[in-house]
């Protein structure tokens, strides 16, 4: 009988939690490999924790075999855009050494599947509208040159070992559990959304970097998914290469955008509270827009975002920030 622990590295983190609880839903067993450097214990919830670096190939192998592993999930990366440009170095250390690592641990432990967490930044700023796999991959910043070498190694990777691989390129991540049990917590925080709940409770004003893009409000557009979204795809990815689906790159999105604007007023509308903001410089390097065209993932994994209207987003985060985060924070927090 096939086993069905999945090794998750990086599972202690935002969207490897949640997918760690789908997975456990649909019947596998999150084995979650973190060095807890951004991810968080009380996140692992659904299966066993290992504390490990993924540069420790020894700690891998030791790990895959130990649980049986029969598919990865590879999340553990640095993923902060602008850090990435005044540190290239230590990106290319932890994303790029850290999963060529990874690969050969799992070529020397026979594990034949892996599902790569890409992202939308391999793109860089593309031409035209939506994104599709076919645009081509021209990273403006070391974070998605990190995640494109990713994707180029297991391209090869699988030319050469019996091994089969999905690339999920996602875009905007956002959102929370809907049973309030996992969200959103980073530190620092960069995403828009928990920004702006920090200017509802705060009083801060968010920057807006922006108001004169080519929009209909000015402000940049981009393509949120919701994080329990995210977390589908990675389990129907997984059901797809365990039924012998060929290797593949996909988007994961919605085809639909939400400006910076229609955000705030998002917000605005489901905490009946003003938000506080500041229009401030663009950012270097910030495309107008960015959208994704999900079909292929639907075509291969028979994958629909059902949760990631914006209303359903901000509502579920909300709902996290605003009450479990901060008691998590203040009760389990190391």
């Amino acid at each position: 009988m096939q086993s069905k622990n999945v090794l998750v590295t990086g599972g202690a983190g935002f969207i490897g939690s949640h997918t760690a609880k789908a997975l456990a839903a649909n019947g596998f067993v999150p084995v979650t490999y973190d060095n807890l450097t951004y991810g968080h214990r009380w996140a692992v919830q659904w299966g066993p924790l290992v504390e490990g670096d993924i540069r420790d190939r020894v700690r891998l192998v030791e790990t895959i075999k130990s649980y049986n592993i029969t598919a990865v999930i590879h999340f553990a990366a640095f993923a902060y855009v602008g850090e990435s440009m005044v540190r290239p170095e230590i990106y290319f250390n932890n994303n790029v050494t850290g999963s060529l690592t990874l690969l050969d641990a799992v070529l020397e432990a026979g594990v034949p599947h892996v599902i790569f967490s890409s992202s939308c930044a391999t793109y860089g700023t593309p031409e035209r509208l939506p994104i599709t796999e076919n645009t081509p991959q021209s990273p403006v910043n070391p974070y998605g040159e990190s995640k494109l070498v990713i994707e180029r190694a297991l391209h090869w990777y699988s030319r050469a070992h019996p091994l089969t691989y999905a690339a999920l390129r996602y875009f905007n991540a956002a959102g929370a559990d809907p049973d309030g049990k996992i969200g959103e917590d980073h530190t620092p925080e960069t995403h828009l959304i928990p920004l702006v709940f920090d200017a509802v409770l705060g009083g801060k004003p968010i920057e807006i970097y922006g108001d004169d893009y080519p929009t209909p409000d000015g402000t940049c557009v981009r393509d949120y998914i919701h994080v329990s979204d995210l977390a589908d795809a990675h389990v129907r990815a997984l059901q797809y290469l365990l039924q012998g689906g060929k290797s593949a790159a996909m988007n994961l999105g919605t085809g639909t955008g939400y400006s910076v604007r229609e955000v705030i007023h998002a917000v605005q509308k489901v905490t009946g509270r003003d938000v506080p903001h500041r229009i401030a410089a663009r950012r270097p390097g910030d495309p107008a827009v960015l959208i994704a065209s999900p079909q292929l993932a639907e075509e291969l994994l028979g994958w629909r975002p059902k949760n990631s209207a914006i209303e359903n987003i901000v509502s579920s985060a909300w709902s996290w920030q605003s009450t479990q985060s901060r008691a998590i924070r203040t009760s389990t927090e190391e």
